[in-house]
């Protein structure tokens, strides 16, 4: 028979330390009516059992529960269990029940039935309880959410448009929006990955331009903000001098181009002055990869114009060469050269990595490793990306971003500063991400352990354009959370109170199929929820144990 002695500390058990599979139980006491003695006890029938318990119980060390077949045996004319009565045996098993469900399961919040069955020739059996107990608490429920709009179906798209923003001259910005300017509703800012644009986000402009007023933009010098004429040119008076089809390496720069270097301090510049000047009010900023540190960038420089921060695979680093205001001394050493007009040499070698980068057959391989379901219909994203790199400014562009310095604020920093001052921020990481791996979402997620954390799986470095109808689910129930200021509970935890950990298939319906992705919520262990629960919920009433 397998049996564990309870923790004082705890009840039932519920915290104990390993122990074999099966132990066996000591003899019990016999009473013998003749000489009125028992064996192995010298005392009266009632004190003698006291003992055998008594002795059962501490003899044994502190053991955690056994999960494998309990069985009590009544045919043994030296089992404890044999000398009980029906009611106390019944009695016994109750409690011996209800403690290793309690100790299997110390999270049960919802009603459970529990039946220890009597088995043939005396045998209760409770493989039937532990079993149910460990099925249900492995189970993972169900949830069904909407697809995306279709069109041919009913369920009309919001329209996009497109726009041009100047920000200063020559440097002008490409960007997308969708949805209501109404006064109250919500604005939610996209930013995108290197190497795309705000065509990536079509998916959200689509569906949340529904409910909210949804933008998207394009760093200056990536996707369709590429400069629109050659930042450098040739001496003046040089006859012999061919012109060059690629844009960037002439001989002087342009004075509009002076000092420009696509850096990661330029793309956060570039989203305040966006946000203050076209979009004029306080936003919810999304950003991937490298959108992702630019939105945490931005929103810790300006607090003031963030509502919430929602990072997708953020990548937690940028930039190769030390930023000269943080480290002056060590930027003497390795200067950033991705100023204009760029050298000869930085183009020779920079240019033997852009053909290969730009080979259509790599960058089908890349989208390959990025996206985990390799089902994915990536032909619009592919075409996109293409198109961007035969523009003539495309590989001078390139070789700035990878010249260029780190950040003025690291990401750790940045982070510290949004936590100083209380902007929200939700993390939404693919699984399967082969570049920017779960482990550092959950480094974020130790840094800030009030913020919640959603991992999605299958899903790759884009989760918004993979999974585009979890995302944006996600997105909108955390956007009511915290509009309606905690009175709306957050996405997969209005039925979960009290549990810090909470794992749910979201189904949905693509193409005329039926798709699952399982997100694992990790939320915060002081949130209101769990306070809440300590209070009213007492998880050893919603366990029942009925014999049968």
């Amino acid at each position: 028979m397998a049996i564990h002695r309870p923790s004082p500390a705890t009840p039932f058990g519920a915290r104990t330390q390993p122990l074999p599979r099966t132990i066996s139980l000591p003899p019990a006491s016999r009473y013998h009516r003749r000489t009125g003695r028992t064996s192995g006890y010298e005392t009266a029938p009632f004190f003698s059992f006291l003992g055998a318990v008594a002795a059962l119980v501490f003899s044994l060390p502190r053991y955690r529960p056994v999960t494998s077949i309990q069985q009590f045996s009544e045919r043994r004319s030296d089992s404890l269990l044999s000398k009980l009565s029906r009611r106390r045996k019944d009695k016994f098993v109750h409690g011996y029940v209800r403690s290793e469900v309690w100790s299997l399961n110390n999270r049960v919040r919802k009603y459970t039935l529990i039946r220890a069955v009597r088995g043939d020739e005396g045998v209760l059996d409770t493989k039937e309880t532990l079993e149910k107990v460990a099925k249900q608490r492995g189970s993972i429920s169900k949830v069904l959410i909407p697809g995306l709009p279709d069109d041919s179906k009913g369920r009309l798209s919001a329209p996009v448009s497109s726009g041009q923003w100047e920000w200063k001259p020559k440097f002008k910005i490409h960007y997308e929006r969708s949805g209501s300017r109404n006064t109250g509703s919500p604005q939610v800012l996209f930013l995108p990955g290197f190497g795309v644009g705000s065509f990536h986000y079509e998916k959200q402009l689509k569906d949340l331009g529904q409910d909210y007023g949804v933008w998207a933009i394009d760093f200056l010098g990536q996707g369709m903000s590429l400069p629109c004429e050659d930042p450098t040119r040739q001496q003046q008076g040089d006859t012999n001098q061919i012109d060059d089809p690629l844009w960037g390496f002439g001989d002087e720069t342009e004075p509009w181009a002076d000092n420009l270097v696509y850096s990661i301090d330029l793309w956060q510049e570039q989203v305040a002055i966006f946000i203050q000047e076209v979009i004029k009010e306080p936003i919810y900023i999304v950003g991937n990869s490298l959108g992702g540190y630019v939105a945490l960038y931005f929103a810790a420089c300006n607090p003031h114009l963030v509502k919430g921060v929602t990072l997708l695979n953020a990548t937690p680093f940028w930039g190769f060469f030390p930023n000269p205001v943080r480290n002056p001394r060590l930027s003497e050493i390795f200067p950033s050269a991705g100023t204009f007009p760029l050298p000869l040499r930085v183009r020779n070698i920079i240019e033997i990595v852009w053909n290969k980068i730009k080979d259509p057959t790599s960058i089908r391989e890349i989208l390959k490793q990025v996206y985990a379901d390799h089902s994915t219909n990536v032909d619009k994203v592919f075409s996109r990306i293409l198109e961007i790199t035969e523009h003539p400014a495309a590989l001078a562009s390139f070789a700035s971003i990878m010249l260029a310095p780190q950040g003025k604020l690291s990401f750790g920093e940045a982070l510290s500063r949004c936590k100083t001052h209380d902007v929200p921020i939700c993390l939404m990481y693919g699984k399967e991400d082969p570049w920017v791996r779960p482990v550092w979402g959950l480094q974020v997620k130790r840094q800030l352990p009030e913020a919640p954390y959603y991992q999605i799986s299958p899903a790759g470095h884009c989760p918004h354009d993979e999974v585009p109808e979890v995302v944006n689910y996600l997105l909108r129930g955390w956007i009511k959370n915290l509009e309606s200021r905690g009175f709306v509970a957050l996405p997969l935890v209005d039925d979960e109170s009290g549990r810090f950990d909470v794992a749910k298939n979201l189904e949905y319906v693509r193409d005329g199929k039926k798709r699952s992705v399982r997100v694992q919520f990790y939320g915060s262990e002081s949130s209101i929820w769990s306070k809440l629960a300590s209070l009213f919920n007492n998880p050893l009433q919603d366990v029942k144990i009925e014999l049968i």
